[in-house]
């Protein structure tokens, strides 16, 4: 089954992705109330190490998850694939009593991370907190304490909103766990100013893919924003089958420019910190032929004239928090070619959404 131009706002995920910003928007209440996180801030305040866990998607946002919290706490955080703890345990064992793990599952189901969570208890010694969108689930049962964000469950297979709610939340528990008003007021900033724009963004992102055929997609990040160009490259790849591939920034200079041609989309992730570094490996691959996709806080005129298409958030704050932003406009790429192979993001190939193992 495939879906048309013409049909595609009756998607489901199409509606969840241009919810985000109201959603953001309610998360960003129900988590200042909450006596979950109270709850959470006052067991993990003695943590000095912080470990993030999840699959596929989840882990891509732990990725994201544990940069902000090393920037935003000063703490080393790291992310870790479930499948790592289940079949290398022995790599966290040296780990202090000091540590708190955070595990990620948008569905509360996903058997390695369940089992993750129970290893980290049982075996190592790890508390868990769990971040999830579902109810009762086993996650919630497998770990000491979890926050649920209802509003951010979806009920597409390809997750979206569910990743920049659950991103947020733990960006949220960062900044209270450090008392950081000024990072909090910019969120809400962010998403009061974001909420307008999103339909703008898609409008630009249906046109730029109507123009274009590519056969590989390169995303590409540092420092904050990395994790946000694996979860671009995921993106791309669930909702539209093509190959796409992730790097840091500067790294991708080091061999894999091989690749870069008419036919290769390069989707720069620009950071305010390194933004003059990053727009060089820029220019050399438009030099190189290479279509080029720019999705900043603010672009200068070399950018402008560099790439193919700009999309700019003009925030004034903390760049950390614009990592959900940033995540939007390769959402809605992936949707869109997806559409334009004739593809039905509904129902992606190969694809549960939820992965539950015997």
């Amino acid at each position: 089954m495939t879906i048309s131009n013409e049909q595609y706002a009756q998607s489901v995920t199409w509606k969840e992705i241009l919810s985000q910003g109201e959603v953001w928007q309610f998360v960003l209440d129900e988590l200042r109330n909450s006596p979950v996180v109270e709850k959470i801030l006052e067991a993990a305040k003695n943590k000095r190490e912080w470990i993030f866990v999840g699959c596929g998607t989840s882990y891509y946002l732990a990725e994201a998850a544990a940069i902000s919290w090393t920037i935003l706490t000063g703490q080393p955080a790291r992310a870790v694939p479930a499948s790592e703890i289940l079949l290398f345990p022995r790599l966290l064992q040296a780990e202090g009593a000091d540590v708190q793990a955070v595990v990620i599952s948008r569905s509360g189901r996903t058997s390695e991370a369940i089992r993750a969570a129970e290893v980290l208890k049982k075996e190592l010694g790890i508390p868990a907190i769990g971040i999830t969108c579902a109810q009762r689930s086993e996650l919630e049962e497998a770990c000491d304490i979890s926050v649920v964000l209802r509003a951010a469950d979806e009920q597409s297979t390809v997750m979206t909103r569910s990743f920049t709610c659950m991103l947020l939340c733990l960006q949220v528990l960062a900044a209270r766990l450090t008392q950081n008003g000024q990072f909090l007021d910019g969120l809400r900033t962010m998403t009061e100013k974001f909420t307008p724009r999103i339909g703008a963004i898609a409008g630009h992102i249906e046109s730029f893919v109507s123009r274009h055929s590519f056969a590989d997609y390169v995303f590409l990040g540092q420092g904050p924003f990395y994790g946000i160009a694996r979860e671009a490259a995921l993106k791309v790849m669930e909702m539209s089958c093509s190959y796409s591939q992730f790097f840091h920034a500067l790294e991708f200079r080091h061999g894999p420019k091989a690749i870069v041609g008419p036919a290769t989309c390069l989707t720069f992730f620009l950071s305010d910190t390194a933004q003059r570094a990053e727009a060089e490996v820029l220019s050399e691959m438009k030099d190189l032929g290479g279509v080029i996709v720019s999705i900043c806080n603010r672009a200068d005129s070399s950018i402008r004239q560099t790439s193919d298409l700009v999309i700019e958030f003009d925030f004034n704050g903390n760049e950390v928090a614009l990592l959900a932003p940033y995540t939007v406009p390769c959402q809605l790429m992936g949707f869109f070619t997806g559409l334009r192979k004739g593809l039905n993001p509904d129902q992606p190939r190969n694809l549960t959404r939820v992965v539950i193992l015997d």
